[in-house]
């Protein structure tokens, strides 16, 4: 069967399902407006189906004997208490390795994210990508659910997390020390939020995430790489503040657009993909880790 791709979808359907998976829009309200562009037999519902992640077939299998992999819980004072996420690690590492977190998009840990922690394992890297719902249950194993959990989570305990997570990558006993952070929608806010209360992080790789105030970008000591959809209008409204707060401050950051691609172009799991532009984001990525972390 031949790979759906963006451009099989009208454009508005395409907003249509950007509003929904970030909230602005419930499902009724999907398929009520999807269906005016439904053509040639196809259905809102058949589109919807269409655009959501196929966890099929993920590039790094859980079980790749190149790959260590398991699940850690750590204690999380400041944050829910207690955060549980998946640790990876090169079957084969020799010596003290940096550390990558991995966060995730608006729906929790799922199968696509655990994917990118092994990809970033092998890359000489321990990844950890901790789960934001595991106070509420975990990734519940149903993208709808997971999104609906995620509208429930006390963001400020949330961070918290994220902020002790990156501690914990900090002291781990086989960890250099070095530790970077890359996240995606929802992480790649929260990969533009953690430098401006976390001094210690060597890199930091936003793919598509809201900025933070302009305010708080003076905090910023940590480098900076930042990917965006040159299609992905919602989140480049937010760029020229930012950009600007970050040259008047000196932050060292580099930003890539990717033109005529969506808000989630490195998704593999959807049609929204795009594999030019994910290939070479994520090939600036590793590059990038590597001058920094080492």
């Amino acid at each position: 069967m031949t790979r759906m791709t963006a451009k099989d979808f009208d454009p508005e359907v395409l907003k249509l399902f950007d509003q929904y998976v970030h909230g602005q829009l419930d499902r009724r309200g999907f398929l009520s407006q999807a269906g005016r562009y439904a053509v040639g037999g196809a259905t809102a519902a058949g589109m919807l189906t269409a655009l959501s992640p196929s966890f099929a077939a993920p590039v790094v299998p859980p079980t790749d004997p190149r790959i260590k992999a398991t699940y850690v819980e750590y204690p999380s004072p400041q944050g829910y208490g207690k955060l549980r996420g998946y640790l990876v690690q090169p079957a084969e590492a020799k010596g003290k390795l940096p550390a990558v977190l991995v966060v995730h998009e608006n729906r929790g840990l799922n199968p696509h994210i655990e994917d990118i922690a092994r990809r970033v394992a092998l890359e000489n890297y321990i990844a950890f990508a901790p789960d934001a719902l595991f106070p509420l249950g975990g990734y519940p194993g149903d993208e709808d659910r997971a999104r609906e959990l995620f509208g429930k989570l006390d963001q400020t305990k949330t961070r918290a997390d994220f902020v002790e997570a990156a501690a914990i990558l900090k002291a781990l006993p086989n960890g250099s020390g070095k530790v970077g952070v890359v996240g995606f929608c929802y992480g790649g806010g929260v990969a533009n939020y953690l430098p401006t209360v976390v001094k210690h992080l060597a890199a930091s790789v936003a793919f598509y995430g809201a900025q933070p105030p302009a305010a708080e970008v003076a905090r910023i000591k940590t480098p900076l790489l930042i990917h965006d959809a040159g299609k992905d209008e919602r989140i480049l409204a937010g760029w020229p503040a930012y950009e600007a707060a970050l040259k008047a401050n000196k932050v060292d950051y580099q930003h890539y657009v990717y033109p005529g691609v969506e808000h989630g172009f490195n998704n593999d799991t959807t049609p929204r993909y795009d594999e030019a532009a994910a290939k070479l984001a994520w090939q600036r990525s590793m590059d990038f880790f590597k001058k920094h972390l080492g």
